[in-house]
């Protein structure tokens, strides 16, 4: 990650769908075991998954258990939670050009 580009904490919800479907093609085998955890200044535990763009290091609030039910109710992803194949291909189609997606994709 790097240091000057701007942390922004969201929740996965309030993304465009585009964000959302690279992070799909970043996080394909689900989002639960790549959360991180923090504590706030005021000792809150906050639990976030990680997202770097060419401009913004993205932190997107969800709960292990928010995780989970987002990739279950996702008909992008099968029953055992991965990114169906053919979905796979199409993100990979679509987002590839892009340096950030490409980058991470290298790093699996």
């Amino acid at each position: 990650m790097a240091n000057n580009k701007p942390k922004v904490i969201k929740d996965y919800s309030k993304l465009d769908k585009q964000l959302q479907q690279q992070i799909k093609l970043i996080y394909a085998d689900g989002f639960a075991d790549n959360l991180i955890h923090f504590f706030d200044k005021s000792g809150q535990k906050i639990t976030v998954l990680p997202f770097e763009t060419e401009d913004k290091y993205y932190m997107l609030r969800m709960t292990e258990n928010e995780a989970v039910a987002l990739v279950d109710e996702d008909d992008d992803y099968d029953d055992d939670g991965f990114l169906k194949d053919e979905v796979k291909q199409t993100y990979e189609d679509k987002y590839s050009d892009l340096d950030h997606v490409a980058d991470q994709l290298e790093d699996d």
